[in-house]
């Protein structure tokens, strides 16, 4: 397997140590915990996700991350729907089991779940609740950047968010 440094050419030489203290470096940044669920073949799908972010209001449009190694992944594709669920403090044994803590046959048995009106399921509970479509996807190292359109969208009245760092709910 190359290198990093002989995969990025045009670029400077990195020091062999930088993957490791990258990770260490964003194991510090603090992240609200969100689910993300796609249409399966035989059901939803859902992983815990800390990498989504508000991209514009015009439209209005998330950016999310998704390693391509998950079987989620596997089902993401230009124009297929999406629920993001941005999780409650109170709501880290779902956090847990959509980061495989559970196997995903049993993974919406947790929390009150209801049908959005694209067909994937809404976390009850939840700070906010997203229905989406895929507009685009661009693969970026073990990664693939979703660019989601959101149709519909719901927030809870309180704000408490669930907060991940370092390997530990905040």
């Amino acid at each position: 397997m190359p290198s990093i440094s002989s995969m990025a050419e045009g670029y400077p030489a990195l020091p062999e140590a930088l993957p490791a203290v990258f990770r260490a470096a964003m194991r510090r940044l603090a992240a609200s915990v969100s689910i993300v669920v796609a249409k399966g073949d035989n059901g939803p799908v859902g992983m815990a996700a800390t990498s989504i972010t508000s991209l514009t209001v015009d439209p209005p449009a998330v950016l999310v991350c998704v390693n391509r190694s998950t079987s989620l992944h596997a089902l993401l594709e230009p124009t297929a729907p999406l629920s993001i669920n941005l999780l409650s403090r109170h709501q880290q044994d779902i956090s847990a089991a959509f980061g495989g803590g559970v196997p995903h046959e049993d993974r919406f048995k947790l929390g009150h779940w209801r049908e959005g009106h694209n067909g994937l399921p809404m976390l009850d509970g939840a700070q906010a609740n997203l229905l989406c479509v895929i507009d685009t996807m661009l693969a970026y190292g073990t990664h693939s950047i979703v660019i989601a359109r959101v149709l519909e969208a719901q927030v809870s009245e309180t704000v408490a968010p669930l907060i991940y760092q370092d390997g530990a709910y905040l």
